[in-house]
């Protein structure tokens, strides 16, 4: 029996390619970093030029020097604040963007899975297929994020886990990727 456990899609085949779930794929954690870096200072700047350009034409408009200007600056970074996130999500299927939004996506995704994590547990006891299936992704998913940000404290306790989890699938018959994993099963815990 072979369980397979490797991230089996690259970034170069996605990029021409819809994918309909969550898969994992490998990035290149450098340029990750390097893209990451650029789109979070690119929002600080954006929020913060459009949030003082905008609050400085509505105070021009519509107050006196005299006057509180508490709401006019809270309305310019509202405003920012949703240009940003239009922009964002406009730019969501940009190349450059490739490797950021995937780990915003596995981020989401594993968030998801966590918090129905107990209940999972509990099936895997009782040898859910679908239980390890989703604990297989969640495992490799959240190894891949910690490698991708350096997160070497906790991985001990999350390769031990891995290894219980090959185990416990390997006793129950159970041969499975993480390609396997489709969000819909959470559905079911």
């Amino acid at each position: 029996m072979k369980i397979s456990h490797g991230i089996n899609t690259t970034v170069k085949s996605l990029q021409h390619k819809k994918v309909s779930a969550m898969k994992l794929i490998e990035i290149d954690k450098d340029r990750y970093r390097k893209h990451l870096r650029v789109v979070f200072a690119s929002i600080a700047i954006a929020l913060l030029v459009i949030s003082i350009s905008f609050s400085s034409l509505i105070i021009q408009l519509f107050s006196t020097a005299e006057a509180d200007h508490f709401w006019h600056n809270l309305a310019g970074v509202f405003f920012a604040a949703i240009v940003v996130a239009y922009t964002l999500h406009k730019l969501r299927a940009h190349p450059y963007m490739l490797e950021v939004v995937y780990v915003w996506d596995l981020k989401q995704q594993l968030n998801r899975i966590h918090r129905k994590q107990k209940n999972i547990e509990a099936a895997i006891e009782r040898n859910s297929h679908d239980a390890m299936i989703i604990m297989n992704y969640m495992y490799r998913g959240s190894k891949q994020l910690y490698q991708l940000d350096d997160n070497t404290i906790t991985m001990g306790t999350l390769n031990s886990k891995i290894n219980a989890l090959d185990e416990k699938m390997q006793e129950a018959g159970i041969d499975t990727t993480t390609d396997d994993y489709e969000p819909s099963m959470l559905q079911n815990f």
